[in-house]
């Protein structure tokens, strides 16, 4: 059994880490250093603390330590479980790494290791630092679908439609965001998602080749599952938005069928940029197909009258 030192000097430390994650998470840091530092600094305190006694070992207590980690963001209110649920990949292979180069470091030569845990801080500091300074770029999502049915009547579908079926698919069932009806109102479309609306003043009206808007009010992305009743986290908040969208028809078979692509411009400021991007194309991509199939069925329909 553990003595209350030996429990300190587990608890204390991780405690220590839990916390600057939280206040990360207050402060809406949602980058390098929440995301890859503190997993990998956790894993290596693992290691050590539980005395890993092969690189296997502390590769397995480091990825423990980290999930442990990341689900207490859940357990005390701070984070929901599918954001959760989505770092994870990330985290727990740096939570591995971590804890076997923590590993490594009490095998090597103590001026080597000393040297190494100095190095410690400034990763950090720079990681913060690019956390603070970096601007997330916007990015293009492009989705098609081939409609049997005009140009024209297309068109009429994507200006507005009515009410979509609720969804089937498990991750808009889990709270991420899905779209629900679109409509015009005094040349504004208004794009109804299950958490608010899109509004999308339009700026290019080409009968039946193109429309085009910006997008000047964003829904939230998500609603997070949590014990608790109500959480809000700062992610949901300006941290995935589109900028603009257009939906671009092109005749096919002779004009007899639509070639129809959708299109949004949106930006993130997660970091690393290139793995929450994977998610974000997937969530925006699984949201058009979601769309463009729901105008097929329309136009299609139509088309059989």
């Amino acid at each position: 059994m553990y003595t209350l030192r030996r429990w300190v000097t587990i608890v204390v430390p991780l405690g220590i880490l839990v916390l600057i994650g939280g206040m990360l998470l207050h402060a809406g840091a949602f980058g390098i250093t929440l995301f890859c530092f503190l997993p990998a600094l956790a894993g290596g305190l693992g290691a050590i603390i539980f005395d890993a006694k092969s690189r296997t070992k502390a590769a397995t207590l480091g990825m423990l330590t980290t999930l442990v980690g990341c689900f207490s963001f859940v357990a005390v209110g701070l984070d929901g479980l599918l954001c959760v649920l989505m770092s994870l990949p990330l985290a727990l292979p740096l939570g591995a790494l971590g804890g076997v180069v923590a590993h490594q470091l009490t095998r090597t030569p103590a001026q080597t290791a000393n040297l190494m845990l100095a190095a410690i801080p400034l990763v950090g500091g720079g990681s913060l630092g690019w956390d603070t300074l970096a601007k997330p770029p916007v990015r293009p999502v492009v989705t098609t679908i081939e409609i049997a049915a005009t140009p024209q009547q297309v068109w009429q579908h994507v200006v507005e439609f009515p009410d979509l079926a609720a969804p089937a698919e498990w991750y808009f069932r889990a709270g991420l965001a899905y779209p629900q009806r679109a409509r015009i109102v005094n040349g504004i479309r208004y794009c109804e998602f299950s958490t608010g609306p899109f509004v999308e003043p339009i700026t290019t009206w080409d009968e039946p080749r193109l429309l085009a808007f910006d997008v000047t009010g964003n829904p939230q992305p998500m609603r997070e599952w949590s014990p608790y009743e109500q959480i809000d986290p700062k992610h949901l908040h300006g941290y995935m938005e589109s900028e603009r969208g257009e939906f671009r028809l092109t005749p096919i078979a002779g004009g007899r069928a639509t070639r129809l692509q959708g299109t949004t411009w949106y930006r993130h400021g997660l970091w690393p940029d290139t793995y929450w991007r994977l998610w974000s194309d997937a969530i925006i991509h699984r949201i058009h197909l979601r769309v463009l199939q729901h105008i097929k069925t329309l136009a299609e329909k139509e088309q059989k009258q």
